[in-house]
């Protein structure tokens, strides 16, 4: 696993070795950040579920200027740790616990992220709409900021929330990105 782009561009990333992980392939990666383009620049980016640290890895050696990564699992965490450590990467923190208890307290230091990026394992579909739920009843979100849910082709995410709505869809073989913005009407 490298990063695709930036700074870091053909850096090799740490890979998860025996832990249970799904990567982000490297196109499904490229497709993402050449879709969010220049509107990475000087952003907070957070990565859910962030897993071997990659998303939020490219983000920063694409310029966003803060990324929180939030990862439940501790031999997890210990691998974004690693990653980040190997890069020698500035304006990184990570959280480690619950994804909505990450995000309680990320609310409660009022931040506000250009782009929250979120991929649970595909089965849990649950998860995905707990989470966008809780991000659609928070201020987390920017005026102009962005959602991005990674799952499975297979699952149909939903096209409205109360505030956030379903504006982008892209599938790349059995994965595809659903990109949300706050309404225009919210």
């Amino acid at each position: 696993m490298r990063v695709i782009g930036g700074k870091f561009r053909s850096r090799r990333l740490k890979s998860p070795g025996k832990l249970r992980l799904r990567p982000t392939s490297d196109p499904l990666r490229e497709t993402l950040f050449n879709v969010l383009g220049p509107e990475i620049q000087d952003s907070l980016f957070i990565d859910l579920y962030a897993g071997t640290g990659a998303i939020g890895i490219e983000a920063i050696s694409r310029g966003a200027r803060e990324v929180i990564f939030v990862e439940a699992h501790p031999s997890t965490a210990r691998l974004i740790r690693e990653n980040l450590s190997s890069l020698a990467v500035q304006g990184a923190e990570v959280i480690e616990g619950d994804t909505i208890g990450a995000l309680e307290r990320i609310a409660q230091r009022r931040l506000v992220a250009d782009f929250i990026f979120l991929d649970p394992p595909y089965e849990r579909t649950e998860e995905q709409l707990r989470v966008l739920e809780f991000l659609d009843a928070s201020h987390l979100v920017a005026p102009y900021g962005m959602v991005i849910v990674e799952h499975s082709v297979k699952t149909e995410m939903p096209d409205r929330l109360d505030r956030l709505e379903l504006v982008r869809l892209l599938e790349q073989g059995d994965a595809a990105l659903s990109f949300y913005r706050l309404a225009l009407a919210a």
